[in-house]
């Protein structure tokens, strides 16, 4: 339906879409912590046999949906029209128009990501139901990225269902990729757990999380085993360098575990949008 739309409808379209969807987002990355903090609690207290004081009061719904927007800094209710992606943010000056705080420059950094992403998937892939599943997979890594810079958590229920969204991705427009994606997905995590482990072997410490090997087995879902090495290269290097150049500008920062999701996301980003060339001059590279 939208291949068929002219451009001059198209691009508005996908503009607005991108950033909606952005703003959709924040509201997944400011909340789901939170969700997943209080459900954790919850579980650890009911199996202690902990009777929690605010049991007896009446529980206030905290989810996706409700409470509606609110100002960060004095929960003050955001007006519908404040609340528009990108334009209610510049419409204020990035302040709450009660308290007159500053809100976050993520809200309108995720938002202009969203819409880059789906600019981009479009561009490259067209408007077609194959697009939708790669907007669909680069926006949850937005997302995982997003999360895992605020809270260093990359929660399984986003990673996991990647995974397998990855599996269905092949299964319905690349059937003979499948048998590549479940390597990829079984060499994604194997990869990153043996080194967990030698690491922790030799320095006697963690250098990353559970959720990092289910990350990268869901870009092996979608990518296959062929294009795992070329996105370790991508997301260590990009580590590195920004790792290097974060604690040279800040040397307070000196020894602060740094995620390693973000850059993961940057990677398989960089593959799905434009894997084919790039694993072609790589592998040029290789022989």
């Amino acid at each position: 339906m939208f291949a068929d739309l002219p451009p001059s409808l198209l691009w508005p379209l996908v503009i607005v879409l991108g950033l909606c969807l952005g703003s959709f987002l924040n509201v997944v990355v400011t909340r789901l912590p939170v969700m997943l903090m209080q459900g954790w609690r919850a579980e650890a207290r009911e199996a202690l046999e902990l009777q929690d004081e605010r049991d007896e009061e009446s529980p206030t719904t905290f989810n996706l949906i409700t409470p509606a927007s609110q100002c960060p800094a004095c929960n003050t209710p955001i007006a519908w029209h404040d609340n528009i992606p990108l334009l209610g943010y510049v419409k204020r000056r990035g302040k709450c128009a009660n308290c007159d705080q500053r809100i976050s420059l993520q809200y309108p950094m995720i938002e202009l990501a969203g819409m880059a992403l789906v600019a981009a998937v479009i561009a490259i892939h067209g408007a077609s139901l194959q697009s939708l599943f790669l907007v669909g997979a680069c926006l949850t890594l937005l997302a995982l990225a997003a999360i895992d810079f605020r809270t260093q958590l990359l929660p399984d229920i986003i990673t996991l269902p990647l995974l397998w969204a990855g599996l269905g991705y092949q299964l319905l427009f690349q059937p003979l990729m499948l048998t590549s994606a479940v390597i990829g997905a079984m060499a994604g995590y194997l990869s990153l757990w043996s080194f967990y482990w030698l690491f922790k072997l030799i320095t006697g410490k963690e250098g990353m999380g559970y959720g990092d090997f289910k990350l990268l087995a869901a870009l092996g879902a979608w990518l296959g085993w062929q294009t795992l090495p070329m996105v370790l290269i991508l997301s260590a290097g990009a580590g590195a360098v920004i790792g290097i150049l974060v604690q040279l500008a800040m040397p307070r920062l000196r020894g602060t575990p740094m995620p390693f999701g973000p850059f993961l996301a940057m990677a398989g980003w960089i593959a799905l949008l434009a894997g084919a060339p790039l694993q072609a001059a790589y592998l040029g590279l290789m022989s």
